[in-house]
């Protein structure tokens, strides 16, 4: 009786992670939902790497075999290449003019250099980066607000009122 089901079988051959860059990515879903999990691919550009790499897109990412997962790693990794110019999220970098697609941590770090850009000239954008308000014209009146609490504090005056009673407490106590 110690035959194995199919299932226990696809469970042995496994990856539960999958490393593409710096990320681990869950072997356990499907190579789209899987593939959203890095920074820079949603679900729209995960179903064309999918199709780019010829891979199933509701496969579990985990059990595709070596070839196919490093298939899926050099698509992601040459994006720019593979993708349609409209669908990049770096169109005519500011240094190079080039378009490309940043994933990963690379995505994060050119993010920054480019608010540490905006603050060093000092745009509106930079400025209003600098002194922590919202950057892309959302109204300020009621939102946003970063100082102390405004209105009445209940947690804080709850506290208050606990300590108050301990202190009673320990006052009849003795």
């Amino acid at each position: 009786m110690s035959e194995e089901t199919p299932h226990e079988s696809e469970d042995e051959d496994l990856q539960y992670f999958v490393r593409i860059g710096q990320t681990d990515l869950d072997g356990t879903k499907s190579v789209e939902r899987a593939l959203t999990g890095l920074d820079g691919i949603g679900r729209r550009t995960a179903r064309l790497v999918a199709n780019e790499a010829g891979v199933d897109r509701t496969a579990t990412f985990g059990a595709l075999d070596e070839a196919a997962i490093d298939e899926v790693v050099g698509v992601v990794e040459s994006l720019d290449e593979q993708i349609p110019d409209w669908l990049t999220n770096r169109p005519g970098d500011f240094y190079t003019g080039e378009t490309e697609h940043v994933v990963g941590n690379d995505l994060g770090l050119t993010r920054q250099q480019d608010i540490n850009r905006m603050k060093m000239i000092d745009s509106y954008k930079g400025a209003r980066h600098k002194r922590g308000q919202k950057v892309r014209g959302q109204r300020t009146k009621s939102t946003g607000r970063t100082e102390g609490t405004i209105g009445v504090n209940v947690e804080e005056i709850r506290e208050e009122q606990a300590e108050e009673a301990a202190a009673a407490e320990e006052e009849g106590d003795e």
